[in-house]
Formats: C-alpha cells, structure tokens, sequence
C-alpha cells in the first residue's frame, strides 16, 4: 500500500529520514569562533608583553633609586654613630693623636657605648649594611685619605668653592689632622698630597662608602658615582 494515498498516507515510514540530508551543526562555525578567540588571546599577550618591555627600564630606574636612598639614609646613620663614638673616647682619652679614638670596625660602632652599667646603642643593624653592594659591607674610610680628599673637594665645588664647616666641636678641633688639606686655586678645589684609602675591614675610619661603582641616579653633594659617596661626621 502507498505512503501516498488512503487513509494512511500521514504515517511516516521512515523514508523522509532516508532523504533528507544529515547537517553537522558542530563542524564549522564553532571552529572558526575557536580560531578568532585564538587571535585574539595572541594579539592580547603581545600588547601586554610590548607593555612589559616598555615599563622594565622605568621598573629598573625605580628600584635603583630607591636602594640610593636608603644606602644616603643609612650612611648618614653610620657617620652620626661615629660622632658619637668618637665625642665618647675623646672624652676620656689622653692619647695624641685623635685617630686612635675613631671606630676601629663597624662591631664597635653595634656594640655601643657605656652610659652607667648599659650600653647604649648608637647605630641600627640594619644601617651597618651596604644596600648597593652585593656583600652589604661597607668600605671604611680612613683618615688622611686620598679618598677623603677627593671627597672634600666635591664638597668643595657643590658649595662654590667654600669648604662646608664641621659642626661637631671636638672634631672641629681635629678636622684638619683627620682630613688632608685641599685649596681652592682659580674656581677648581686641588687636592694635596694625601694616602691612599684603605679597603679593609678594620682598622680606624672617619667615613664609609659604598662598595658598588654603578653611575648613579641620585647625585649626592653632586657626585655621580655611588663609590665615591663618603659618610662622615666632617664637613657637616
């Protein structure tokens, strides 16, 4: 009997599904939507990589700045802890020469001074460190240094050829046999002849200085060259 005619014609056989194509709806357009999100997420990574570039050197400039000034906040530390060290055993010493009382190591500037039966401490730990050398120690300034000289005279062409005085009056009364001399001859400070600096450990010091010899970005007393920042009670 025909699917076609009589009173059955409305019952499905079967055949329509036989006909009629089969579509895959999954194959296509979810395909071509997968691809777009690809593009999308490479293009979006190479913005923020270009970004990333882009902001590193300002990252690095930060960063850098930031340990200088810490390294000027704690060297200011150290060289007020020899103040006070050396106005205590100048106080109570008779000897000559005035270098004996300094600081013989940055130990003895942590352990303090006596006040009664305690100590009281001058200088934090964390100011006895270097923040712009990879050891963290600092480099000792000896007095009479040619070191010391070099930075006086830096002083001295920051302040327009005017020595800056030293404030602290029992270094005042040895400021010229702590420090060499240095003239100012037609606009440009000289130094004479001194000693070379001293790179130890131990031994008496009137300053300290970062071991780092990176440019920097901060000019102190207008010097451009971390090593050569001196931290001292002089000149201040």
């Amino acid at each position: 009997m025909s699917s076609k005619s009589g009173p059955h014609h409305n019952i499905w056989t079967g055949e329509e599904q036989r006909r009629t194509p089969r579509v895959n709806v999954g194959s296509s357009v979810p395909r071509r939507e997968k691809g777009y999100t690809l593009v999308a997420l490479l293009a979006l990574m190479t913005v923020l990589a270009l970004f990333a570039a882009a902001a590193a050197p300002s990252i690095r400039h930060q960063a850098q700045r930031e340990r200088e000034v810490e390294t000027i906040f704690r060297g200011e530390q150290v060289a007020a802890a020899i103040r006070v060290y050396y106005s205590y055993r100048q106080g109570r010493s008779r000897v000559g020469d005035p270098a004996t009382n300094l600081p013989a190591s940055i130990d003895q500037l942590l352990e303090g001074i006596p006040v009664g039966t305690k100590k009281v401490q001058i200088l934090r730990p964390s100011a006895a460190r270097d923040p712009l050398s990879d050891s963290g120690e600092w480099r000792l300034i000896r007095p009479r240094s040619s070191e010391l000289a070099d930075f006086q005279r830096s002083l001295m062409l920051f302040a327009g050829n005017v020595q800056p005085a030293t404030n602290d009056p029992q270094l005042k009364q040895v400021e010229s046999v702590m420090a060499p001399p240095v003239m100012p001859t037609l606009g440009i400070a000289t130094a004479g002849a001194s000693s070379s600096g001293d790179d130890g450990s131990t031994g008496p010091f009137i300053g300290v200085a970062s071991r780092s010899r990176t440019d920097s970005i901060i000019h102190y007393y207008g010097i451009s060259r971390q090593t050569e920042w001196i931290f001292t009670p002089l000149f201040r």
